[in-house]
């Protein structure tokens, strides 16, 4: 199947992001909604991608290897990954939430810390939402109290964080 520009690179956001969420790829892609991300990952990259178990969106080998884009996620798929490729405000809410041995901490808490840590201001859902892609890649975990909190899975030196553009 030979694919047109626009979803080689959509095919590559689809690699660079995983594991990830019609909602995520909605945003990278600048469409209307989940719907039509659906859409197009069906009617137009079927063969590359799948759906895990939790029902996050993943990238084929195939995929990686036609787009020659590095994965999101590297690592034995049976533990914590090793590598990470995201965002620069993942990359600092990584940098910033609680440790795996801290009491985790509510999104306004990290929106603080990132405050103070790097002299950002970014919006709560922006905080919100890089927290739970950190959650699906497996680094970041919730603990659900009178809100959600969250706290790091991993020991942060575990873990190599790039940022991806």
């Amino acid at each position: 199947m030979t694919l047109s520009e626009e979803a080689r690179e959509r095919l590559a956001d689809v690699v660079e992001l995983q594991p990830t969420k019609n909602a995520e790829l909605q945003e990278r892609w600048g469409v209307e909604g989940g719907s039509e991300v659906h859409s197009y990952l069906e009617s137009e990259l079927k063969e590359y991608y799948y759906r895990d178990d939790n029902s996050l969106i993943r990238a084929t080998a195939e995929a990686a290897e036609l787009v020659d884009v590095e994965p999101g996620v590297e690592g034995d798929p049976d533990e914590r990954p090793s590598v990470i490729r995201v965002p620069e405000l993942q990359a600092q809410v990584f940098q910033v939430v609680a440790g795996p041995d801290e009491r985790s901490e509510s999104v306004v808490s990290v929106l603080h810390k990132l405050r103070e840590a790097f002299g950002i201001d970014p919006d709560t859902d922006d905080v919100r939402s890089a927290l739970q892609s950190l959650r699906r890649k497996e680094v970041v975990e919730v603990e659900y109290r009178t809100v959600p909190t969250f706290r790091l899975a991993v020991e942060r030196d575990t873990v190599d964080v790039e940022v991806a553009d």
